[in-house]
């Protein structure tokens, strides 16, 4: 009995010495991912100061997307969840950002809290959607989880143009947005208002799920994907690992919808069809699925696309109605062809490869020394 007593202290203190590293590690991990968000949000000032207009339109764009793809890329590459239907997740959160901007306008409200509002208010929405889609995607596989979520995609859209009286059909809502505060001067431009909005949800998003990604949950999305048997040999609940994998990408989907809404003052069903979802897959597949990095490239690939095939379109010599049908299909095709080329000249995307490449240039920098 007294062997057993001695021996608790003992115990408790191995305990405590082998949670200690686990603890310095985590600290040190935040402070990390906190020093990156604050670097990224004082280039992100430099950088719209540095700018014309539009392009702080287009990264401000570029920060809307970068929630969504940011999401999937943790719900496909991290837990290994086939989703088709993540437009018609945004299109759930710029609906509700759209319904509450529009009621707060309807009564005279003003205040610069009630934007952060409505964009809370789409997130618990898309939360509440994704959790319903979640808990039936837990229980399907392979190209079942695909044909639900695909489903999905077509059913949100047509439900706004079905319920015209709610949704007002085609023309959709307008999204009324207060300009920039006084205090930044009267004369300050709006699209550089709108970079900083978007790159502070945006960024406030990241470090989220950054952590996410690092912590025990990170770890149970790791060995769900990996293999499920194990996993719940392990003692995880999978079905509840596969819920709140969907969760948290179903609302940083949501929130780039309601930023994309803000961003254009207009949500329509049109802008987030299935070709949207599609765009989503393929854009964080290019940029590297499992990385947060990948995302951010295939972010930049959604706002650059109509650029390029409209530069495209207008090098060539066709008559309006050719040079129309070819923009409109151009996207997909390059998408397609772009997506071919990095699955066999890098698999693990355009993220992999820069990592690589930068294996390879730091393991030949102390050759070159010697």
């Amino acid at each position: 009995m007294s062997a057993t007593r001695a021996a608790l202290p003992r115990k408790q203190a191995l305990t405590d010495a082998g949670e200690r590293p686990v603890d310095r590690r985590r600290g040190s991990t935040l402070l990390r991912h906190l020093a990156f968000t604050l670097a990224a949000g004082l280039l992100l000032v430099g950088v719209s100061y540095a700018v014309e207009p539009f392009r702080n339109f287009q990264l401000a764009t570029v920060a809307a997307y970068l929630c969504a793809t940011a999401g999937l890329t943790l719900l496909t590459g991290l837990n290994g969840q086939l989703s088709l239907g993540h437009g018609a997740l945004m299109a759930t959160g710029a609906y509700t950002v759209a319904f509450c901007q529009n009621a707060f306008a309807d009564r005279g409200m003003t205040g610069g809290w009630l934007l952060p509002l409505s964009l809370g208010a789409a997130i618990l929405s898309t939360v509440a959607v994704g959790a319903v889609v979640g808990v039936a995607a837990a229980r399907l596989r392979g190209p079942y989880l695909a044909g639900v979520t695909l489903a999905v995609a077509v059913v949100v859209p047509a439900l706004a143009v079905t319920f015209d009286g709610v949704f007002n059909g085609e023309q959709g809502l307008s999204v009324p947005v207060e300009p920039p505060p006084l205090a930044l001067g009267p004369y300050f431009p709006y699209e550089r208002w709108q970079l900083w909005l978007a790159g502070a949800a945006t960024l406030l998003a990241l470090l989220l799920l950054a952590n996410l990604i690092r912590s025990r949950f990170g770890r149970t999305f790791r060995a769900v994907r990996d293999d499920e048997v194990a996993a719940r040999l392990a003692g995880i609940h999978v079905a509840r690992t596969q819920v709140l994998a969907f969760v948290v990408s179903a609302a940083t989907a949501g929130l780039g919808g309601a930023l994309l809404a803000v961003l254009a003052q207009s949500v329509s069903p049109g802008a987030f069809s299935l070709t949207l979802s599609l765009f989503l897959l393929m854009a964080v597949v290019i940029g590297g699925l499992g990385r947060l990095a990948g995302a951010l490239w295939g972010a930049v690939l959604l706002v650059a696309l109509p650029d390029l095939t409209h530069s495209v379109t207008e090098l060539l010599t066709l008559s309006p109605a050719v040079a129309q049908r070819l923009e409109g299909n151009l996207p997909l095709a390059i998408f397609g062809v772009t997506l071919i080329v990095v699955m066999i000249a890098a698999p693990g995307g355009v993220q992999g490869l820069l990592s690589r490449l930068g294996r390879a240039l730091l393991a030949r920098w102390p050759a070159r020394r010697s």
